[in-house]
């Protein structure tokens, strides 16, 4: 499966634990990757700087559903499921 376009959902919904360019500590969940293109692209997606967690998430139909929204509220449960705080809500 091949990203939809003008989705971001995977650059937004988690968090990201490791470095990256523009943001040397990683990010929380729900903020915008500093690296989402105005078009909602990866501007590392060819990049040897793309955080390994970011290149090992593969689109696929349970995760991306049929739309923006579908990908954004899934991932969202994902990452508070998987929270190692609390496995709850950040």
């Amino acid at each position: 499966m091949n990203c939809r376009p003008n989705c971001g959902a995977c650059c937004i919904a988690p968090s990201i634990s490791s470095a990256l360019p523009g943001l040397p500590q990683g990010k929380p969940a729900g903020q915008t990757c500093p690296q989402l293109t105005h078009d909602l692209r990866c501007a590392l997606f060819e990049s040897r700087l793309r955080p390994a967690c970011c290149s090992g998430l593969k689109p696929s139909p349970e995760m991306c559903g049929d739309t923006r929204e579908y990908a954004l509220a899934w991932l969202t449960r994902l990452e508070r499921a998987t929270c190692p705080n609390t496995g709850t809500e950040h």
